[in-house]
């Protein structure tokens, strides 16, 4: 029976968030499926992984620098060495550069690695510090690579020109699931009435983690000084106590509300009227595929990934860094055909949905299991 390993730096947001259609496939093959991260469980008995016949908690340390990663690499290392695995799928900055180190050896004896980057940690405008971190480490393990696959066009660009990795190839993202959108059931006027959002008033809908590269609060400045809308934020992260002050000190509290976890995210999509989605750093923003996938025009930052996925058919992009900017794009989306821009954006993203990317999938692991 074949053998494969999935690596990434965390469970519960990796993992569990990506990953489980591919080991079910794998499952289905007949393969054995391994995997290894930290439990990042607030219970860690609630660390219950599908299709994965052996998992292994591995004490990750999201820093790549970090003295803990050492022991980190000897344990994945021992587990590598006893599995005799025929592939290594690893993911995330981390966890990639360890599972690589660990299994530099298994690979000159038939084990094939595989690193999907989702997102560079080092990119046009990053800061110097990431460059000077997260460079060297990229560089070096991609010679220890078979495939290093990115999924924005601006990372598979620089991978061609200064990565080593055996190949090198572009796959749009980890794939979303486009059956759950657009689906055409949901009462708006029930959602808007649960949130306090009046008929008349434009509904902008943002989620991300509230955290500083989501950028929320330029957004929430750009709102403020456009009275005829209402913003809704799906998300929760460290921020939240920062941004509650920050949305009563604008004196906006009524028209912009922190909606915190939602499982319902699917339906505000459908309900509101505009999806804005600020951020000043991103690989491939699920959130905005599934935006997209509801059939919603958006206004977006003029950032790697955004820009892979919408153009000015389908919404406008701004400079994340300045809020007039943000303002005006909103000012200038509600005069537009929001219908047609969301009728576009449904067309677009079509080529980033789970079925076609895992054919893709399925053709790299194909390739890779008969070396």
């Amino acid at each position: 029976m074949k053998k494969v390993l999935f690596v990434a730096t965390v469970v519960k947001t990796h993992i569990m968030e990506f990953h489980l259609p591919y080991l079910k496939m794998f499952k289905d093959h007949g393969w054995e499926t391994f995997v290894a991260a930290k439990n990042d469980y607030e219970n860690p008995e609630d660390c219950k992984i599908p299709f994965c016949d052996h998992y292994y908690d591995i004490p990750f340390n999201r820093f790549p620098l970090k003295t803990a990663n050492v022991h980190s690499y000897q344990l994945l290392k021992k587990i590598i060495s006893e599995n005799n695995f025929d592939l290594i799928h690893c993911h995330t900055p981390v966890g990639a550069m360890v599972a690589r180190l660990a299994a530099n050896h298994s690979r000159k004896h038939g084990t094939r690695v595989i690193y999907t980057a989702h997102g560079f940690h080092f990119y046009k405008g990053a800061p110097l510090i990431n460059w000077l971190v997260y460079f060297p480490v990229e560089w070096v393990c991609s010679f220890m690579t078979d495939i290093l696959i990115t999924i924005n066009k601006e990372d598979f660009t620089f991978a061609q020109k200064h990565m080593h990795a055996r190949d090198i190839v572009y796959v749009p993202g980890v794939g979303i699931d486009l059956s759950r959108f657009c689906i055409h059931r949901i009462d708006s006027q029930r959602k808007r009435n649960e949130l306090g959002i009046p008929a008349d008033m434009l509904w902008i809908l943002t989620v991300g983690e509230l955290i500083p590269r989501k950028n929320h609060e330029r957004l929430i400045n750009a709102v403020a000084n456009i009275p005829n809308c209402y913003l809704t934020i799906a998300g929760r992260g460290k921020l939240k106590d920062e941004l509650t002050d920050f949305i009563q000190n604008l004196g906006v509290e009524n028209r912009v509300k922190l909606l915190g976890y939602r499982s319902d995210v699917a339906e505000l999509c459908e309900s509101s009227d505009l999806f804005a989605f600020p951020s000043i750093q991103e690989g491939l923003p699920v959130a905005l595929m599934e935006a997209m996938a509801c059939g919603k025009a958006v206004i977006c930052s003029r950032i790697r990934g955004n820009i892979d996925l919408i153009d000015s058919k389908g919404g406008i992009l701004f400079n994340p860094y300045d809020c007039n900017d943000i303002k005006n794009a909103l000012l200038e989306i509600s005069h537009c055909d929001r219908v047609q821009m969301g009728q576009h954006n449904i067309q677009i993203v079509q080529a980033f949905g789970l079925d076609s990317v895992m054919q893709q999938m399925i053709h790299i692991y194909q390739i890779e299991a008969a070396k």
